[in-house]
């Protein structure tokens, strides 16, 4: 019995000294990110983003295109993509008229 004890407790001291070491290291690295990311004390304008959501696709495309009407039903996710993939170039074409640089990108969320 006394060994089963002495076993138990081994285990349990081996498994306390990985875990504080574990939180040590993650101590460590959101620090690190702390420092890099210019914390409260050094703060910098964070980077804006501007996020555009079609509220209907499938309509808008049912409306502006012949041929989406008849894919809209069958292909719902293809035309979804296309509808964004339309905006963005004419979104793009329209900044370009007026000189303004922008970096435009489709993210899935």
């Amino acid at each position: 019995m006394t060994i089963l004890l002495l076993v138990l407790s081994l285990f349990l001291t081996l498994t306390s000294a990985w875990l504080f070491w574990q939180v040590r290291l993650h101590k460590a690295l959101i620090e690190e990110v702390r420092q890099e990311s210019h914390g409260p004390d050094n703060t910098h304008a964070p980077e804006l983003i501007l996020t555009l959501s079609v509220q209907d696709p499938i309509a808008l495309a049912r409306r502006e295109s012949r041929s989406a009407r008849m894919l809209a039903e069958r292909l719902p996710i293809m035309v979804t993509k296309l509808v964004y993939q339309e905006v963005m170039k004419e979104l793009k074409k329209e900044l370009e008229e007026r000189d303004i640089d922008v970096i435009m990108q489709l993210e899935y969320r």
